[in-house]
């Protein structure tokens, strides 16, 4: 025998405790210390392999990232592309249906229950004036009939507004046909009733005057706020109502004298009203030009 150990003639026993061919001369302990010199280089501190000898640290794994992204394939970024613009259609397209939507619902809610009572008070007019004027516009029967047909008119002018209110049944048909058909209604009352003699023309001037008045001040004045409606408007309604009412059918004695407090009433109710009205708008008119005012000179400065 040489003396040469079997480990450092690459026997059994060695190649169990290094891998790979020995250096010539190699001793165990050189051996042993080799070893654990590797394994006090790899990342993790203890070996453990290939795997742990070719980990790479925090900066190669996003440098391997960063790389990838940017040698990703034309074909992925085209589907991303492809993927963003259906995308973005798809929410240029949902307003769109929105609209679409709310235009249907807008057109159906036209045919709910309080525009259905405002149509009805405008069939209700022509109506109106055929009783009043029939046979002459004398007859008592006809009259009444008139009185029912205007007691009608009256009744919906107060159920159509108080449902859409209630019931968020308001549209863009019922804001313009309910003050037409209140109009309508009062307008015919007032001039059939002067035309037979019945009533003064001033009165109906006054009154019909007044509420054209009102109304095209409301429009003027919208683009500074909506004038509401006082108290003092819906008794004035009210009233309006109860002596027209009066006046339509054929009483005599004691209810025609009563009659026409009722109707000196109504006319002062609507000249105070209308008064009151003209100065709201005025006010209104006054702070919307000076709010308009002050937000042009923030936005000047």
């Amino acid at each position: 025998m040489t003396g040469v150990p079997a480990s450092a003639a690459g026997g059994p026993s060695g190649a169990r405790r290094v891998k790979g061919p020995a250096s010539g001369g190699l001793t165990p302990a050189s051996g042993r210390a080799l070893a654990r010199e590797a394994r006090d280089r790899a990342p993790g501190g203890s070996g453990g392999g290939k795997a742990r000898r070719d980990a790479s640290g925090p900066e190669d794994v996003r440098a391997a990232v960063a790389s990838s992204a940017t040698s990703s394939s034309p074909s992925s970024s085209e589907d991303t592309g492809i993927a963003g613009t259906a995308e973005a259609q798809g929410s240029t397209r949902a307003p769109r249906g929105g609209k679409i939507a709310a235009a249907a619902v807008d057109q159906a809610s036209v045919w709910n229950i309080a525009n259905l009572l405002t149509m009805l008070r405008l069939l209700l007019v022509p109506a109106f004036v055929m009783l009043m004027l029939a046979d002459g516009g004398y007859d008592p029967a006809w009259r009444s009939f008139a009185w029912a047909a205007f007691a009608i008119a009256m009744i919906t002018d107060l159920f159509d507004g108080h449902l859409a209110r209630t019931y968020n049944l308001v549209t863009d048909f019922g804001k313009i046909a309910d003050p037409i058909a209140d109009k309508a209604i009062m307008g015919a009352a007032l001039i059939c009733l002067s035309a037979l003699g019945d009533l003064p023309w001033w009165v109906t001037g006054v009154i019909l005057g007044r509420e054209l008045g009102i109304t095209l001040l409301r429009f003027l004045v919208i683009r500074y706020g909506v004038i509401p409606a006082s108290r003092g408007g819906k008794l004035k309604t009210l009233t309006q109502g109860v002596a027209v009412g009066m006046y339509v059918l054929a009483l005599t004695g004691w209810l025609a004298t009563l009659r026409w407090w009722v109707m000196a009433a109504a006319v002062v109710l609507t000249v105070v009203t209308g008064l009151d009205y003209v100065k709201q708008a005025i006010v209104l008119r006054r702070q919307g030009i000076a709010e308009r005012k002050a937000a042009l000179e923030e936005t000047e400065e």
